[in-house]
């Protein structure tokens, strides 16, 4: 049951980055047009690609995670055995998840509901801020559910080796 939801759930955030990234790339190109060509900058296409790089850098985090592509320093823990590699990973795991739920997720939905609430507009589109720091919690969802995800596969894991050693264990 949970696989189509989250395939579901992927497809969305994949195709929601690479619109996100189309958008930011026509916006640019026009930016360089009006500026160089024209000679008449546009007065909205910087902030809305300021926006976009917030949300495309947001989301493509979550992207990144979900493929395990993410920025980490494993040289120490590649030396470690099996059974300490697993225990680093599920506590790295745990303090993403706390991490994108307990900040991201909840203190972006209070940042974007204070937003919202005194009216903030941004300066060139008058577009409401809240919009804007939605992606903070939208990918903090992202976030805690891959990291969760993968909590208990490396849970899992971290089980299967201890279900084998102790059947060692046993037959000596």
């Amino acid at each position: 049951m949970w696989t189509p939801i989250k395939k579901a759930l992927d497809r969305f955030l994949e195709t929601l980055v690479a619109a996100s990234m189309a958008i930011l790339t026509i916006d640019v190109s026009w930016q360089v047009i009006t500026r160089f060509i024209l000679k008449n900058p546009s007065s909205w296409t910087e902030e809305l690609a300021t926006n976009l790089m917030i949300w495309v850098g947001l989301l493509g985090a979550a992207v990144a995670l979900n493929y395990k592509d993410h920025l980490g320093i494993d040289y120490f823990v590649g030396k470690l055995s099996e059974k300490k590699r697993l225990w680093t990973e599920m506590f790295a795991y745990l303090c993403i998840t706390l991490f994108s739920f307990l900040v991201m997720f909840l203190g972006g939905l209070k940042l974007v509901a204070i937003t919202f609430r005194f009216g903030q507009l941004s300066p060139a589109m008058k577009l409401p801020m809240g919009y804007v720091y939605l992606a903070v919690p939208v990918a903090g969802v992202f976030l805690a559910i891959y990291s969760t995800e993968f909590f208990v596969e490396t849970f899992i894991k971290l089980r299967r080796i201890g279900d084998h050693s102790g059947a060692a264990v046993e037959t000596k």
